[in-house]
């Protein structure tokens, strides 16, 4: 899978790293730590790890040494994230890095090899069914966490008349079809909890929402711009009343009084125990 990432991508990861950080399930983590303990060195593969911000969050999390071996198609995004690594292990151990270039679509269960968890983030909702299924089964086996899943339900303080028909139309813009691929969108989680599912895996499903204020401006403005833009394109029709709607959020933004919940769902699938 290539993906032409627009200008800013790397600047927009960066912008909504305290948001991701602030949403993902800490639940999660701790049956993961229980999942874990006694492995060590822990071997963690980050599939699509952009700048690597989910390193930075989860290894202070887990204890013991740990090497981070991060996949994602952007050369440049990887080195970033390699210039700005994880901190220490919650106990101290160090934590070290590599980077790996490659077609997330295209890994196999040789590529995670010796992985004692694999990780992600907002990755499954920019998947086709088929590969969601592939991946669960290059996956399967081992610990594996997919946090900040797109899952289809923006809610606006106060609400506006057009809320819900702009975002039942950016919903149906993440199910577009892209060269030849139909992504899942707000449908990725559960498709890929059926997937581990079939793969002999347990999963635990979370919410895992940004709930953004008035301390959050700058990362509201960029969703929205980018919210109302794929809506837009999905609904041309939406162009007129949406230019209206955009004055309108933006002054309540302005004026510090719009709040945003943004919904993500974060999945967990760890290895079945026979009874």
């Amino acid at each position: 899978m290539t993906v032409d990432l627009p200008v800013g991508f790397a600047d927009w990861l960066t912008l909504r790293e305290p948001a991701d950080a602030a949403a993902r399930a800490t639940d999660l983590v701790d049956l993961v730590r229980a999942r874990l303990a006694g492995a060590t060195p822990l071997v963690v593969h980050d599939l699509g790890s952009g700048t690597g911000s989910m390193g930075r969050w989860l290894a202070p999390r887990l204890p013991g040494p740990q090497h981070w071996i991060l996949h994602d198609g952007d050369a440049d995004l990887l080195a970033r994230a390699a210039a700005d690594p994880p901190p220490a292990a919650g106990d101290g151990s160090p934590v070290t890095v590599e980077t790996r270039p490659g077609d997330l679509t295209r890994l196999t269960a040789a590529d995670l090899a010796g992985a004692s968890l694999v990780t992600a983030s907002a990755l499954l909702d920019m998947l086709t069914a088929d590969e969601v299924d592939r991946l669960a089964a290059a996956c399967a086996g081992r610990p594996t966490l997919f946090a900040l899943s797109v899952a289809g339900h923006v809610r606006f303080a106060p609400a506006d008349p057009l809320d819900a028909e702009i975002a039942a139309a950016f919903d149906d813009h993440q199910r577009r079809a892209v060269a030849g691929r139909t992504l899942l969108g707000p449908d990725a989680v559960d498709a890929a909890a059926v997937a581990f599912d079939r793969h002999g895996a347990d999963v635990a499903l979370r919410s895992s929402p940004w709930r953004l204020g008035p301390a959050d401006a700058g990362l509201v403005d960029e969703w929205f711009g980018g919210w109302l833009t794929a809506a837009c394109e999905q609904r041309p029709d939406l162009a007129g009343p949406v230019t209206a709607y955009a004055v309108r959020r933006r002054a309540d933004l302005a004026a510090g009084r719009l709040h945003v919940l943004i919904d993500h769902r974060d999945l967990l699938a760890v290895p079945a125990v026979n009874p």
